[in-house]
């Protein structure tokens, strides 16, 4: 691992939740209002608790085991699992997990890629399990 990733792992770690908590309900302002978040980037595990502008209740979705790895060919997105605690949002999640998406591949910005799938790299384990 080199020291950039490594570095960027750190400072991930670090980052109070609340922080980003804030940064995004200004950026989604009159969208959503993200009530909780958390980012385990160890067990590669995101939980999201947010609330629709003008709606009562909130939704929680999870993402488990999910990494950024290179095939070889081009850079591939994967999350392995994915739930929510609504019916129509988990169909929605369910075609999206198991499956790597390629990333459109940027000559500009391929220096960058390379970071994010060494920052967000799968175990052995976690890319056999694709489809």
């Amino acid at each position: 691992m080199s020291f950039k990733s490594s570095l960027i792992r750190f400072v991930i770690k670090l980052t109070p939740n609340a922080l980003i908590i804030w940064g995004a309900n200004i950026i989604m302002k009159g969208i959503a209002e993200l009530t909780q978040f958390n980012f385990d980037l160890d067990a590669r595990k995101v939980y999201v608790q947010t609330r629709l502008y003008g709606e009562e209740h909130t939704i929680e979705v999870t993402l488990e085991d999910f990494a950024v790895f290179n095939d070889g060919e081009s850079y591939r997105f994967i999350i392995h699992h994915a739930s929510s605690d609504r019916p129509w949002l988990n169909n929605i999640l369910a075609k999206f997990t198991g499956k790597a998406w390629k990333i459109p591949t940027l000559p500009l910005f391929a220096a960058q890629l390379e970071l994010v799938a060494e920052v967000f790299s799968a175990k052995p384990v976690v890319l056999e399990q694709i489809d």
